[in-house]
């Protein structure tokens, strides 16, 4: 098996890294072998845009038979505890678009994209989760990609009515649209270090939500592995 783990930036994946430091066989500075599994590890960069140059790059050399994104995210559902995981089947691009005086139009509202051109189904980037060796038993949600962080109660109110979103990240579309491009299976997981609301960063649990997104990445790969 061979497996890429991607990330935006490493502090979200450092204990996975650490773990893959002391527990398998390093092959470079970003492969490893973990018993069965070949792991690739490519630190993307925070946005879209990074995460979309970073990894057509990866893709166009290293093709990978299953590919996992691991990040935090802010929720939009308070009934979520801040540091639960959950695992995205349904990514929005919601800040692609035009203004039309006080509305938002995507590319789809002013016909500069059809609904369900591949690799859409409709206006969203679905993962069915087909061809995964495993899914984590945890709660699907729908997500907004954004390149301008949610913080003000009219951005907030337009997003949850258009989309009606779990989470919010800055890079899952991104994700989403290159390994459905691609034909890759893939896995985007989510540990929700804040909820989406006029930021106020005393709130977020930053900390916690990084704990429990590692110790579930080790988990899942440990069982993609055969070691558990």
């Amino acid at each position: 098996m061979k497996l890429l783990v991607t990330a935006a930036t490493i502090l979200e994946i450092k204990p996975f890294i650490t773990f893959l430091d002391h527990q398998s066989q390093r092959i470079s500075d970003t492969q490893y072998r973990l018993a069965n599994c070949y792991i690739d590890v490519l630190i993307a960069g925070i946005g879209m845009m990074h995460t979309a140059f970073s990894l057509g790059t990866h893709l166009a050399v290293r093709k990978p038979d299953m590919a996992l994104q691991a990040g935090i995210a802010g929720s939009f559902r308070r009934e979520w505890q801040l540091g639960s995981l959950v695992m995205v089947d349904r990514e929005y691009l919601a800040d692609l678009g035009a203004e039309d005086n006080d509305q938002f139009k995507d590319l789809f509202d002013i016909n500069l994209w059809q609904p369900s051109q591949p690799p859409f189904t409709g206006t969203a980037l679905v993962n069915t989760f087909a061809g995964l060796p495993c899914l984590p038993e945890l709660p699907r949600a729908t997500s907004v990609s954004v390149n301008l962080v949610s913080g003000s109660a009219q951005t907030i109110t337009r997003l949850e009515t258009r989309y009606m979103p779990d989470v919010e990240s800055m890079e899952g579309a991104a994700f989403h649209y290159a390994c459905l491009t691609s034909g890759i299976p893939f896995l985007q997981l989510r540990s929700i270090s804040n909820y989406v609301e006029i930021r106020d960063k005393s709130k977020w649990k930053i900390p916690l939500a990084i704990k429990t997104l590692n110790d579930e990445l080790i988990s899942i790969v440990q069982t993609i592995a055969g070691l558990s």
